[in-house]
């Protein structure tokens, strides 16, 4: 019989989440792309060790953010407090004001629903008129990049108790990262693809919040707050022999690295093709070292590649996919599931154009034919996307 302690330890092993993240150590941090890339992504390692997480492949990572100190300065600053004034949590447990700017609050990110609590606090005329339900657009337009210092700037005021800001402000939540490796190769670790994002708007330099803490400011030993989302919605087929197409553009391509570890850990012989795409081979083709490896040892079986700016005229993965639309449709036909990973708004679309167009054209009966065939996809689960 386990002795209480023990019991207790075990509980906590298994109930890691967004309120008690498991402190993960990082064991990697290191640059997928080259000097030239336009972009920065970061290959993540960290150790699972005595965590009891265990998580599959098509899960994602949760990982708490925290703020950084300049910008907790700066929003001190202009509120005119000192960051040690006393204030409780969204539950009640005491902490002090920076602590609470720090690790609790959003200021990266600048919400409606904080600019019409301001607009309320200060009666500002502008930003008063800007949360009317009918200048929605306006509202959409002045928040994208901005954050909460902006709003403190451009319309200044006191708040009688710091208190008021667990009011005023979002909860910091966390960002889900898809899983890049599989627990079946790889048990006591967990890997991650992280995009570092910074971008200019409104004459200042952005970063985000999440990803900068991931990829700039916790380097290998440092640690990272972690818990597992499941997402049942994006699982590789049941039946170890059926054909898998995953398409992956950008850090898109993460959970199919999780997916080619899976098979070569011996889980399932799937035959797989994937087809990834970014701006430029040179720099921007992430984990080219392990597909080439797969691909020659037989685990990956197709990879077509698009590299938008290695030419003159742009190519992406929709147009890989009707150049090989024949050899889809014969995946297709012999029960194959279809993967999409990455952007929503113009790749997960025109994906899903080229895939009913390789449908319509090879099946030979039509657009209607394909509507219905994709339809028939989604109900059997071999039409899964995982997009944001």
């Amino acid at each position: 019989m386990q002795s209480e302690t023990t019991e207790t330890l075990e509980t906590t092993r298994t109930a890691w989440s967004r309120n008690h993240p498991f402190p993960a150590t990082v064991l990697e941090n290191r640059l997928l792309t080259g000097p030239g890339s336009e972009k920065e992504t970061r290959h993540i390692e960290m150790d699972l060790a005595g965590s009891g997480i265990e998580y599959l492949p098509g899960d994602s990572a949760g990982i708490l953010p925290v703020n950084t100190c300049d910008a907790v300065d700066l929003v001190l600053e202009r509120l005119q407090f000192t960051g040690d004034e006393p204030v409780t949590d969204f539950y009640g447990k005491p902490l002090n004001l920076r602590e609470a700017l720090t690790s609790w609050l959003m200021i990266g990110k600048l919400s409606g629903s904080t600019l019409k609590g301001w607009a309320k606090h200060t009666g500002n005329p502008e930003i008063s008129d800007l949360a009317l339900p009918a200048n929605k657009e306006k509202l959409d337009a002045y928040l994208w990049g901005r954050e909460f210092l902006d709003l403190l700037e451009h319309c200044p005021a006191k708040l009688d108790n710091p208190q008021q800001l667990f009011k005023l402000l979002p909860r910091l939540a966390p960002r889900l990262y898809s899983v890049a490796s599989s627990q079946a190769l790889r048990p006591s670790q967990i890997d991650l693809a992280v995009r570092v994002v910074k971008y200019e708007s409104h004459g200042r330099d952005r970063q985000g919040v999440c990803s900068t803490h991931i990829g700039e400011r916790t380097p290998k030993g440092g640690t990272l707050p972690i818990f597992i989302h499941s997402n049942q919605f994006f699982r590789l087929p049941a039946d170890p022999g059926v054909p898998v197409i995953m398409v992956g553009p950008g850090t898109g391509v993460a959970p199919f690295r999780a997916f080619l570890e899976h098979k070569q850990a011996g889980c399932g012989r799937w035959p797989m093709w994937l087809f990834f795409g970014d701006q430029r081979a040179s720099q921007d083709f992430l984990y080219r070292e392990d597909l080439e490896r797969w691909q020659s040892d037989g685990i990956l079986q197709r990879l077509d590649t698009a590299f938008s700016r290695d030419q003159k005229e742009k190519i992406y993965v929709q147009q890989r996919i009707r150049e090989n639309s024949a050899q889809l449709w014969d995946w297709l036909e012999r029960g194959g599931y279809f993967y999409v990973c990455g952007d929503s708004k113009r790749m997960a679309p025109d994906v899903e154009a080229a895939l009913l167009e390789a449908v319509a054209n090879h099946s030979g009966r039509g657009p209607e034919y394909a509507n219905e065939f994709l339809a028939e996809m989604k109900k059997q689960k071999r039409y899964l996307r995982d997009v944001y």
